[in-house]
């Protein structure tokens, strides 16, 4: 058969499953797909991975016939990213946002802008597939206080409990209606500990206890309570007093209790 009319053919046979002939393209994935979506990736990353000085935020491929695992969260998460890839290494293909999630008002923005960054249609040769499992958390940049952009006691706090819970409800019904056959596990926040700065120790229970509320809503999202797992081990893993991140052990451990959550839910 000639070659314009086998393409042709191929082209009505993918309309008449109800698929452009360019998404039918896209289910197979090849080394130019690999190439334009690891350079969009660099950009729209930009220089935040030399910031972080970590590779949570190198490329990252999906690898056929393998579940893709997406990690949303701040620094912490950052933080633990690494060691939820390794854990999960050939189980799993872990992506992670492409920042610092920040606050619970920033993350449909930043949910829609990977969408439209990453995957097609939006990006031709871009990602063609479906997450499976979604692992999120907001909480530590909402309960925070800022001066301008500084962290400041005295300065305003960005979310009140009230905003959290309808902004955090949002969410739960953003991820629903936009990924309903992904799992969906949500990460409590971490603990603040005394003499942060910017942030008053107790007001990570506060906020996990108005997530749990708005969770009590959604009984299908599983929560991971890795306040509860990293509170013991606080002081040790922390990279100093007072300071809300934590050492190379410390995110090593939270990361290989983020990867046993996710494969008990995959």
């Amino acid at each position: 058969m000639e070659r314009k009319r086998f393409i042709s053919l191929l082209g009505y046979g993918v309309l008449g499953m109800g698929m452009a002939p360019a998404a039918y393209a896209g289910i197979n994935t090849k080394k130019s797909d690999y190439e334009t979506c690891k350079s969009v990736w660099g950009e729209l990353c930009g220089d935040i991975g030399t910031v972080y000085k970590t590779d949570a935020f190198k490329y990252v491929h999906p690898v056929r016939k393998t579940p893709n695992v997406l990690l949303y969260g701040d620094s912490i998460s950052i933080g633990y990213t690494p060691a939820v890839r390794k854990s999960l290494e050939e189980k799993a293909t872990v992506f992670r946002l492409y920042k610092n999630g920040g606050s619970s008002q920033q993350f449909i923005a930043n949910m829609d802008k990977m969408n439209a960054t990453m995957f097609q249609p939006y990006l031709r040769k871009g990602w063609n597939f479906k997450w499976d499992l979604i692992h999120f958390n907001v909480g530590l940049h909402d309960l925070k206080y800022l001066r301008g952009k500084h962290l400041d006691k005295n300065g305003e706090q960005v979310s009140s409990i009230g905003v959290y819970k309808e902004n955090l409800d949002k969410i739960c019904k953003y991820l629903k209606s936009n990924y309903p056959e992904a799992k969906l596990v949500f990460a409590t926040t971490t603990p603040v500990p005394e003499n942060a700065k910017g942030r008053y120790s107790g007001d990570s229970i506060k906020f996990n206890t108005a997530a749990r509320e708005v969770l009590e809503q959604y009984p299908e999202i599983e929560i991971n309570d890795l306040y509860a797992f990293t509170l013991p081990q606080r002081k040790v893993w922390a990279q100093e007093p007072g300071n809300v991140h934590y050492n190379e052990l410390g995110s090593t451990e939270q990361g290989k209790e983020v990867a046993r959550i996710i494969a008990e839910n995959l």
